[in-house]
Order: C-alpha cells, then structure tokens, then sequence
C-alpha cells in the first residue's frame, strides 16, 4: 500500500505541474519571431526588418502578405483597430511563434477614455501577436524608426511593460514620437531580455 500511495502522490503532483505549465502566459524566447506584411506593405521595407530584427533575436522569418482582414476596418476613422488585427494575425502563427503584423495604414485602439486612440503599434503583455505601422512614423527616418517599434511591440511580448528611462525602446511614446530620443534597451530591460533568451 505504501508504494501506492506514493506513486499516486507522484502522478497528482506531475499533473498539477503540467497544469500550471499549460495556463502560463509566457511567451519562450525559443518561439520564432514571423514577420507578416499587411496589404501593400514594401516587400523592400520588410525585408531589411527581417534583417535587423535578427540583431536582438536570431530566429526571425518573413512570411508571405497577408490581406487586412474587413472586420478590423473602422470606416468612421478611416483606419485599422489594431486589437482586431491582432486577433487575426494570432491565427497565422502557433506555439512556437511570435507574429509581427507590418501596415502602412494607420492603426489604433482604445486607451483609458480614449475609445479609437491611434498608435504606432500595439503588442499585448505577454502574447503571441503584436502589428505595427508606419502612418506616424517620420519618412526621412523610416526604417530606423520602424525597428524600434518593432523591438518595443516585441519587448511586449516577452513580458516588458513600459520603461520609464527615456532613452529606452520600452519608453511609453504618449500619442507622440519620441523614437528619434531612443538609443536602446536599458539596462533593466536589456537584463529581463537576456534571461528570456533574447539579445
């Protein structure tokens, strides 16, 4: 009976551990990060993302456009909800993926009383999906700053909220842009993501 016993104390304790990996919401740094074009997105824009977005994690693919999805289109404001293409971007990628939505249409969501805010990204924290746009980005620096959207969306997540250091990629942009301001991860951040496997 002894050994019983102990063998079903075993299995509860192996189940509730395999419980509790099952629920987590962390996102592995082992997932593969897959760029996603959205409508006209530049193939030659997406491309040198792909291409830098491997400086701060190695697995990094880009997949074939996508079109934007109707139901994401808010007519009224002329623009895509960014938490609706999340959702259908969610639907392209699977437990060892991070989708990364590119756009070029203006993108928003909602924030505190604010029902249609529009923003240069939007990445849940953690999650398996995040988009960006270029809209409100500053074309005579475009690429430069697409990146840095880009790491912050992806900082989201693996995890980080944002950052109060103002040089940092996690830095709140507060409806405005202050990317040019930004110089990297700080070290608080740079830490979190080298314990997640990134950088």
């Amino acid at each position: 009976m002894p050994g019983f016993y102990n063998k079903t104390a075993c299995c509860a304790l192996l189940a509730i551990m395999l419980l509790m990996a099952c629920s987590s919401n962390h996102v592995s740094s082992s997932r593969v990060v897959v760029l996603i074009p959205l409508g006209n997105f530049p193939q030659k824009n997406a491309n040198q993302l792909a291409s830098e977005l491997k400086k701060f994690h190695s697995k990094v693919i880009l997949s074939k456009a996508q079109p934007f999805p109707k139901t994401a289109y808010n007519e009224s404001r002329k623009r895509y909800r960014a938490d609706k293409l999340i959702a259908y971007l969610k639907n392209f990628g699977n437990a060892d993926t991070v989708i990364l939505g590119l756009s070029t249409f203006d993108i928003s969501t909602t924030k505190n009383q604010h029902a249609d805010w529009g923003v240069m990204g939007l990445g849940y924290q953690p999650g398996a999906a995040c988009v960006i746009s270029t809209w409100r980005l500053n074309k005579t620096n475009l690429q430069n700053q697409l990146l840095k959207v880009a790491v912050h969306e992806l900082g989201h997540t693996q995890g980080l909220p944002h950052c109060k250091v103002n040089s940092c990629y996690m830095r709140d942009a507060g409806g405005k842009n202050p990317l040019d301001e930004e110089t990297g991860f700080c070290d608080k951040c740079k830490t979190y993501l080298n314990k997640q496997g990134w950088l």
